[in-house]
């Protein structure tokens, strides 16, 4: 587990506003801020990686990251400015008492939960004891119609979630220790069948090819595959990514399936990993694991 601080963290804490990015207001801008530094190369990390369902249950989250000791965590369904979360950033404020960085990537601006403060919006964050070199978002070219408000919707009725955005890919460069990590946090289209998903996955795998074959990569997320018989999950396995599962298909959902995952590329590979289902702060349940990175990187 990595909890290496500094002055560096001691400044971080106290002056948090100097490391944040301006204010997402779009959504095209992927939200920052440092509140932790972590230096040198760490053979393991503690990964937990879930849909938070907006993050309305905060205390149950909270309690989840303490009891895996995250160094790594991988959220999707994460609200900034909502009302139905009472307009938090619930990225921030999680990063901010575990004395993490973090990053959001808006996925969606949800219509009909915006503010007095400004407008509301819903995306992928990762938060890490890690440096992070770099965030990106990308917003797939296939996307589902189902979410776009339209004449026979009220965008402003909570009921009928009207949005605009659509699905997106967060990609985060980390910083072990001189050593490039890669982190795509992923959200596929729940509206839409697996022909679509494994579009979008095409899209997630194409843009990997930018890193050299040695990168160490983790693909993590809720990919909405139902079960382990998926276009997306044999096109990883394909792409040469392991699931920390193995061959095991994990119901990660209180009633659907198998819907989220964590795959592996490069020198990594993963031990104890198992779905946490006493955590009851969403519909669905945390992914747990140890991330080992191979001695030859060092």
């Amino acid at each position: 587990m990595i909890r290496t601080t500094s002055l560096f963290l001691a400044f971080s804490l106290a002056f948090p506003a100097a490391t944040a990015s301006s204010p997402a207001d779009s959504l095209d801008t992927v939200r920052t801020a440092a509140y932790s530094y972590s230096s040198g190369f760490h053979a393991s990390l503690n990964l937990l990686n879930w849909n938070i369902d907006r993050g309305k249950n905060l205390p149950g989250i909270e309690e989840a990251m303490r009891q895996t000791k995250a160094d790594l965590c991988i959220f999707q369904e994460v609200d900034l400015g909502a009302r139905r979360t009472h307009g938090e950033d619930i990225a921030r404020d999680l990063a901010s008492t575990f004395a993490m960085n973090y990053a959001f990537a808006p996925e969606f601006q949800e219509l009909s939960q915006g503010t007095e403060a400004g407008a509301a919006y819903h995306g992928q964050a990762i938060l890490t004891t890690f440096p992070i070199l770099s965030s990106r978002l990308l917003r797939f070219r296939n996307q589902s119609g189902f979410w776009k408000p339209n004449a026979l919707m009220v965008s402003k009725l909570p009921l009928f979630q009207r949005r605009e955005g659509g699905r997106i890919a967060q990609v985060a460069e980390l910083d072990n220790g001189g050593h490039k990590l890669v982190v795509y946090n992923l959200h596929l289209e729940s509206r839409g069948d697996d022909e679509l998903r494994g579009r979008q996955i095409e899209e997630v795998l194409a843009d990997t090819r930018q890193y050299p074959a040695d990168t160490p990569i983790v693909i993590a997320g809720d990919l909405n595959t139902f079960s382990g018989h998926s276009r997306v999950i044999e096109r990883l396995n394909d792409a040469g990514y392991q699931s920390c599962f193995g061959q095991r298909h994990e119901r990660t959902h209180v009633l659907i399936g198998a819907l989220d995952w964590v795959f592996l590329k490069g020198p990594l590979h993963s031990e104890d990993a198992h779905v946490i289902r006493d955590a009851h702060a969403s519909d669905h349940f945390p992914i747990a694991l140890k991330v080992h990175f191979s001695l030859a990187t060092t």
